[in-house]
């Protein structure tokens, strides 16, 4: 079935402020977008139905296809966040279509000597993870999947030089309480409330290949250390297409890959994205925003920020922002159009419609509230806008679809779409114009108009297989002082612990990337989606994470 709305291709370039920070750009293209079948073209040639089954952009099939994957997003109980935030390059584009369950993943190598996994890439979630010591994995030959000229990997800890178990006792495991001693392995697992869902098994500490580059140095490689989760049984929809060689998730959480970079003062704890009208656009790791941008704070829920959350004032149409508009959202750039909570909704689509001044139409089953026009009807189309704390605005640029139905006359439709429960979503059409700022570090979301022009590609990077002389990262939290004074740290604390780097080290890694050949070479780009889960929307007094069971170095609601 076809996911997913945004792709994110990656290729490197440098923004430097001054000596003390670095960021890292990446590009983003759109799921069907025209740039996006080129490269399925340039890669598979006219094998198979890749291309010729994508719909042409702003059909109907086209506006469906986004819609029922934002409808399957919304069938899985956890909470969304934002995709895509990972300072890597290098990993080839890989588009599967129907036959795996998640739209687009990457080559990573992992260990000493490296092994490639082809991971699915996962913003909503904290934890690497592969097959590992395999109970029951999904099937990792070639042959089971028409799209792999390779077999898949599974991951030996015991053969990986560089690999340690994660202790019970270590700051990184929050799962204490279900070990039997302090030097037992650091047990996890992630059960979903959809299909049956999970991934279970330990914890691990292993080196992540990665690049660093600069425009006047020679490339060198980095071994970072990471968290790795070794998934010993996988049940549901990870037997069945869905990850069948792992996950990298991208969360906000202490354990995951961005969070650890950047606890290793590599990159700023920040990032932001920036949708032009295709859903193209650009991804920039390390980036704080602009001085003059408007901003808002994230809220945590149950006292914990696992999500990308924020409070909205109000939603106003044209002059008028109706009273009680407000609401909590999770902001996911994984969702293709903005929900609103029920009540919310009803206001905001009778205030549209009272200022529209044309003719309303029911025959569109995609959105509700659709008018035809000719071009002698007298209209307008009202601006909307949302009302943030501290009387921030941001102005939405995209909330309205339009086609042409016959000779002289025009549908158009307000791509605002009724949600499910107290919790609203701001998707993709809202964030379009603007560069999001997702600072991690301040637990704010920032906002600037801009048109995603002054992106360019001069500085991407080709990749090279990794060397033996490889610096090694280490893991920033290590062993705890003794297992009597365990205390878990929460997932989210590396989103409010200073992440400064010292002007010393930036110079030496100024640009960071996956090394993950796979074969041997690379295209200098990868593919990057959102896991689609939440079921319904949470509502405000329900942890979004309700339904779940989690743990590892993280959390397990009961």
């Amino acid at each position: 079935m076809e996911k997913g709305a945004v792709v994110f291709v990656l290729s490197v370039w440098l923004l430097a402020e001054g000596s003390a920070a670095v960021t890292f750009s990446s590009k983003l293209i759109h799921r069907f977008s025209d740039e996006a079948k080129a490269l399925w073209t340039a890669r598979n040639g006219n094998a198979g139905d890749g291309v010729v089954s994508w719909p042409k952009r702003n059909s109907l099939e086209y506006l469906e296809l986004l819609i029922g994957n934002d409808v399957k997003r919304q069938k899985m109980k956890l909470g969304s966040q934002h995709p895509l935030l990972f300072p890597s390059q290098g990993s080839q584009t890989l588009f599967f279509g129907n036959e795996f369950d998640w739209l687009h993943y990457t080559w990573i190598d992992i260990g000493t000597p490296n092994v490639s996994f082809l991971v699915a890439l996962d913003a909503g979630s904290d934890l690497l993870w592969v097959p590992c010591d395999c109970i029951q994995c999904a099937p990792l030959s070639a042959s089971y999947y028409s799209s792999l000229d390779k077999d898949l990997s599974e991951y030996t800890p015991s053969l990986s030089s560089s690999s340690k178990n994660l202790s019970c006792s270590h700051q990184l495991c929050e799962a204490s309480a279900y070990c039997k001693g302090p030097n037992d392995p650091c047990p996890y697992i992630i059960e979903y409330d959809s299909d049956n869902t999970s991934t279970s098994g330990y914890l691990v500490e292993d080196k992540l290949h990665l690049k660093s580059f600069s425009g006047h140095a020679a490339e060198s490689s980095v071994q970072a250390s990471v968290v790795v989760g070794c998934g010993r049984k996988q049940t549901g929809g990870y037997l069945d297409g869905a990850a069948p060689d792992g996950l990298m998730g991208l969360g906000p959480g202490n354990i995951s890959v961005p969070s650890l970079l950047a606890k290793a003062g590599l990159i700023k704890n920040s990032f932001s994205i920036c949708l032009d009208e295709n859903g193209s656009g650009r991804i920039y790791f390390g980036d704080k925003g602009l001085a003059s941008q408007q901003s808002t704070p994230f809220l945590p829920i149950e006292g914990k920020y696992e999500t990308y959350v924020v409070r909205v004032e109000h939603v106003c149409v044209g002059s008028s922002c109706p009273e009680r508009s407000g609401f909590l959202a999770l902001v996911d750039s994984g969702t293709s159009f903005t929900y609103l909570p029920p009540e919310i909704y009803d206001k905001i689509v009778l205030e549209f419609d009272k200022q529209v001044h044309a003719r309303r139409i029911s025959n569109d089953d995609l959105w509700k509230y659709c008018y035809n026009v000719s071009s002698q009807d007298t209209f307008k189309i009202p601006n909307m806008r949302l009302k943030f704390a501290m009387n921030q605005s941001f102005e939405i640029h995209n909330h309205i679809y339009s086609y042409t139905e016959t000779e002289g006359h025009t549908v158009f439709c307000l791509t605002v779409l009724r949600g499910q429960e107290d919790f609203g979503v701001i998707g993709q059409n809202f964030m379009t114009g603007h560069r999001i700022v997702f600072d991690r570090e301040n637990l704010k979301l920032g906002w600037s108009h801009t048109s995603c022009s002054d992106v360019s590609d001069k500085s991407s990077v080709p990749l090279k297989p990794p060397s033996s002389g490889e610096s090694p990262v280490p893991l920033p939290t290590n062993e705890q002082q003794s297992a009597n004074s365990t205390q878990a740290v929460a997932p989210a604390v590396a989103g409010r612990a200073s992440t400064k780097p010292s002007a010393a080290s930036l110079p030496q890694i100024p640009t960071l990337f996956l090394n993950s050949d796979g074969d041997g070479d690379s295209d200098g780009m990868f593919c990057l989606i959102t896991q689609e889960r939440h079921q319904g929307l949470p509502g405000i007094h329900q942890n979004p994470m309700d339904g779940i069971g989690m743990f590892y170095g993280g959390h397990y609601p009961v």
